[in-house]
């Protein structure tokens, strides 16, 4: 089900899922896709899509970038 995570001063919303937002929190504290998809029970694979599909709502560039802006506009705490 997806969150709606709001933006700071711009107001600009991001639909990212519960899981996404786990994934993403994880990627942040310096997991790699294989330890968090062991953490979370799920493939690499999908850890993967997952990050990959946050990063394309976001509009980042790559995962670090997704990171960054997810803690900038408090969507993640690490």
């Amino acid at each position: 089900m997806p969150v709606n995570s709001r933006r700071g001063a711009g107001s600009k919303i991001y639909s990212l899922t519960a899981r996404e937002m786990e994934v993403l929190t994880w990627v942040a504290r310096g997991k790699s896709a294989w330890e968090i998809g062991e953490i979370l029970h799920i493939a690499k694979r999908t850890v993967d899509e997952h990050v990959q599909t946050a990063v394309r709502k976001m509009g980042a560039v790559n995962r670090a970038h997704a990171v960054a802006l997810a803690i900038r506009d408090r969507i993640i705490s690490i």
